[in-house]
Parts: structure tokens; C-alpha cells; sequence
């Protein structure tokens, strides 16, 4: 193949990364602690060349071949198709037709396991290469000079034998900090990393160090390793996705509630709902979403706090027809556990609702639960940033339930994301002629006028009512507002009550 040939490395999410692939006949560096995924990757990097009818060759220097089919088959694959070189076993076998050697790594030398492996290399010349694992040359090299030098002999020997090599890396020599001499030496350097939280799953993330020529996507980017491989998932930058779209705004399908939005929110913004539990944020949420499957348009919820058997009936309580927009096909609503999802996988979750099935209403339910499911994510605020400047560049509404903490009184939220999103509507429980009511108010709106007036709110099985402006209220915005007007402005009862 020539110098310029991109090849795949048989992993969607990496050559989306690479932007494309890499640069073929060049020596690559794959690092990261155990249990990072390292040797799935180099797996499907082998996998790939197979698939398309190359010869590949896995040098093992510590794990087995028996090792090694356990991992494939745990992934569903198999090793057809590869040649083996195998150094970790007691037992020597030549001459049994076998497509590997056996040698015990003890009683060799540095410089007979490379001749050995030179030798494998000239009898099979595969087109895709994998050393695993490096952490064995540099015991038996007992220098960093040796060991150097056998690397770069190692680079010189693929020099014009066609072969993309991957040399594997788990820095257990080198107490867990990256080996400068090996990244200075390689043409690439793919970091893989394992992080155990203080709760929860382990999060694991990829991060290209390095790689001559082309232009990578920089940063860190969240991968889960699942049955058939690892799913990477690259990190969301908000300024390629952009896409026109109009500029109209979206209705409730209750007209007061319209009103007082001046309208509705417009496509391609966000709508922070904001308020003490039980105050109606998700039920205003389900009447939007209701609505624009009523006009035929795809929207996803991402549940994080409610069950969707208990969302589901709620819904139904309230008059709004959920189920049937989700046997229609024109609702999906995914349940997200708290304990297992990392900020990369949520949004492209949030992108293949989006590019693929077409979704132009999302709602996030709630951002105390996605705060809740990234508690030692440093940046979370800026991620959100960047997958709401997503959704607005695509087009979408979406809706934003934060929960603060308290029901009455003065209340507060831990997650300061009123600046980021586009429109905020405020609720609040009042009490009147001696009953617990709800106040509901537009607070901002970046995307045009709204109604500065207080107006009350009520959900019963009929759906969502918001009634005329209320002038005569007392420290709506301390958290303890108190209505001092007259009983008729007040709505009354119109059925049963939710």
C-alpha cells in the first residue's frame, strides 16, 4: 500500500477520531493501565484487516492464545484468520504445523525473542502488526538505553515491509506515567485510561496523544467496552454539527400558557424549568411534548430521576396521550441509570436521537439527576454547554427540568445553569383562601418578549390550565410568595384535581 493509504482501525468511534483512520505502514503506540481495553482494540484492529482479506499477525509475549480466544469470544468473534506468535508458555513446540512458536520468555534473551519475532514477521508478512505487550521487552531489556534501542530496531526492521504495527503498552515498568522515549519514537500515541469512582461503574476514556500528519479531534473522549468491542464515543463540538432551520416557535397547545411565553420557545433553544418538586415542571414538559407529537414531530425524553411506568401513568392522569405517540413511533423515552453513564455516552445518545431518528423536541428530566450521574466530572457545566449549542444548531427545543432544593421557603439549586439556557420559567407554591395553589412566571427570554406578570397554574385530568395575571402577590421571588387579592382571579375546579 502506498505512504498516503488511510486505513481503518476496525473501530467506528476511533477513526471518527482520526478522521478517518491511520496512516498505513507506520508504528503506533497503544498504551493504557490494565483493564483500559487495550487488547479489545488491538483485537478489532487485527479483526479489520481479516475482514478485509489481509494477513495480520498477533505477537503475544505474556498472554496466551487460549487467553486471547476468551476475550474474542467474549465479544463474539474469533481468532480465524490470524497468525499467532506466542511467547509465555514452558511447553516448546516446533514442527507441529501449528501457526505459532512457544518459547518461555525466562530463558531467552532480549536479543534472541527479537530475532525470533523478525523471523515470524519475514515468514508471514501480514499487512497489520500487534506487539503485546512492551512491558515484557523492557524486563528482559533491564535498561532504558537497551530497551530504546531494540524499539528503534524494532521501527527500522518494519521500515518497507508494508506493515501498520500497533505496539501495545500497559506502563507497568514504568510505575503508570507515559514513557517519553517510546512516544517520541512511534508516528502515534492512543492513551487509554480506567477510572474508578468513588460510586458507580469504572469510566474508562481515550485520548490521542499524538499523531503525525493528521489532524485528530483533540481531547478526551468516553468509551464503554460492551459485547463486540469498545464503544467510543467522540467528543461533541458543537460547531461542525450546524444545520438551517426555521426559526418558528413551538406551542403547548394551551394558548395561556403560549401567551405567557410570548408565543413559545423557538426552535433551536432551551427552556430551563425551574422550581420545588411537585410544582409541575415535568407535567408543562409532557404538555410540549404531547403537542408536537399531535403534529406529527419525532421527540425523545431522557429520564433520569422517574420511572417510566411511573411517568407513563402520570400522563395518562393528566389527559396526555404518551403511549400511543410511542407505539406511533414519534416518542421514545430512555431510562438512564445514574450509577452507569458518563457524559460522552449521554450525548451521543443525545446525537443519534437527533441525526438519526430526526427528533425536533427534546426533554432532559431532570438535571439534578445528569449532575447526579457525573459526580466527579470536573467540567459538567461546560458539557452541557456544548451539547445545548448542539441541539440549537440542529434545530431542536428542548426543555430543561431543574429541580431546587426545598418545597417552600427560600430555595436554591446546585446547578448554576439558569445563564445557560434561553428562556427560564420559574414555579412556585402560594397559598390562598386557605389552599396550597401553584404560581408560574417567565423570568427571561432571550429569543423575544414574554409576559412579566405572575399568573396561577393547575394540572387536573383534563391537562395542563394557566390562569389570568395575578397582580396581588408578595415575594414571589423570596421562595415565600403570599396572595393578598381578591378570591377572583383564582381559578376554580373544573374536575378532578391532580
Amino acid at each position: 500500500m502506498p505512504d498516503a493509504t488511510i486505513i481503518s482501525t476496525g473501530n467506528a468511534g476511533l477513526d471518527t477520531v482520526l478522521k478517518g483512520g491511520l496512516p498505513a505502514n507506520r508504528l503506533y503506540l497503544l498504551e493504557g493501565s490494565p483493564g483500559s481495553g487495550k487488547t479489545t482494540l488491538a483485537l478489532q484492529f487485527l479483526l479489520e484487516g481479516v475482514r478485509r482479506g489481509e494477513r495480520v499477525l498477533y505477537i503475544t509475549l505474556s498472554e496466551t492464545r487460549e487467553e486471547l480466544a476468551v476475550v474474542a469470544a467474549s465479544h463474539g468473534w474469533t481468532l480465524d484468520g490470524f497468525d499467532i506468535f506466542e511467547l509465555g508458555s514452558a511447553e516448546e513446540v516446533f514442527g507441529s504445523g501449528r501457526e505459532q512458536s512457544i518459547i518461555h520468555p525466562s530463558e531467552l534473551e532480549l536479543g534472541e525473542t527479537i530475532r525470533l519475532i523478525q523471523d515470524e514477521v519475514e515468514r508471514v508478512h501480514p499487512t497489520r502488526v500487534v506487539f503485546d505487550s512492551l512491558s515484557e521487552m523492557r524486563l528482559l531489556a533491564q535498561d532504558a538505553l537497551r530497551y530504546r534501542r531494540q524499539v528503534l530496531g524494532l521501527k527500522q526492521f518494519f521500515v518497507g515491509r508494508h506493515s501498520t504495527v500497533l505496539l501495545v503498552d500497559d506502563r507497568t515498568g514504568t510505575n503508570g506515567a507515559p514513557d517519553s522515549h517510546l512516544h517520541s519514537l512511534c508516528h502515534g500515541v492512543v492513551t487509554l485510561e480506567r477510572l474508578t469512582l468513588d460510586f458507580g461503574a469504572a469510566r474508562r476514556r481515550l485520548q490521542v496523544q499524538k499523531l503525525r500528519g493528521v489532524d485528530f479531534t483533540a481531547g478526551y473522549h468516553d468509551l464503554v467496552i460492551r459485547a463486540g468491542g469498545l464503544d467510543i464515543f467522540p467528543r461533541l463540538i458543537a460547531a461542525s454539527h450546524y444545520r438551517d432551520h426555521a426559526s418558528e416557535a413551538v406551542s403547548s397547545g394551551v394558548g395561556e400558557l403560549d401567551d405567557l411565553l410570548g408565543g413559545g420557545p423557538l426552535r433551536g433553544t432551551s427552556t430551563l424549568l425551574t422550581g420545588p418538586a411537585g410544582a409541575g415542571k415535568t407535567t408543562i414538559a409532557l404538555q410540549y411534548v404531547d403537542a408536537a407529537c399531535r403534529r406529527g414531530e419525532h421527540c425523545t425524553i431522557f429520564e433520569f430521576d422517574e420511572r417510566v411506568d411511573t411517568l407513563m401513568a402520570r400522563a395518562k392522569a393528566f389527559g396526555l396521550a404518551l403511549a400511543s405517540h410511542i407505539e406511533a413511533g414519534l416518542l421514545v423515552i430512555e431510562q438512564n441509570d445514574p450509577a452507569e453513564i458518563s457524559p460522552g455516552e449521554f450525548a451521543a445518545r443525545v446525537r443519534r436521537e437527533v441525526q438519526d431518528r430526526g427528533t425536533r423536541l427534546i426533554v432532559i428530566d431532570s438535571l439534578n439527576g445528569y449532575l447526579a450521574a457525573m459526580p466527579q466530572e470536573q467540567q459538567l457545566i461546560l458539557q452541557m454547554h456544548e451539547l445545548l449549542s448542539f441541539l440549537s444548531q440542529q434545530g431542536v427545543a428542548t426543555f430543561l427540568v431543574n429541580a431546587q432544593s426545598g418545597l417552600v421557603g427560600t430555595m436554591t439549586s446546585h446547578l448554576n445553569i439558569s445563564y445557560i439556557a434561553d428562556m427560564v420559567v420559574l414555579l412556585r407554591f402560594f397559598e390562598a383562601e386557605g389552599r396550597i395553589r401553584k404560581a408560574i412566571s417567565v423570568l427571561k427570554n432571550r429569543a423575544g418578549p414574554h409576559e412579566d406578570a405572575i399568573r396561577e397554574f393547575r394540572v387536573d385530568a383534563q391537562g395542563v390550565r394557566v390562569g389570568a395575571p395575578l397582580t396581588s402577590f408578595r415575594g414571589v421571588l423570596t421562595g415565600t410568595p403570599e396572595y393578598v387579592g381578591a378570591e377572583m382571579p383564582l381559578m376554580e375546579d373544573r374536575g378532578v384535581r391532580a
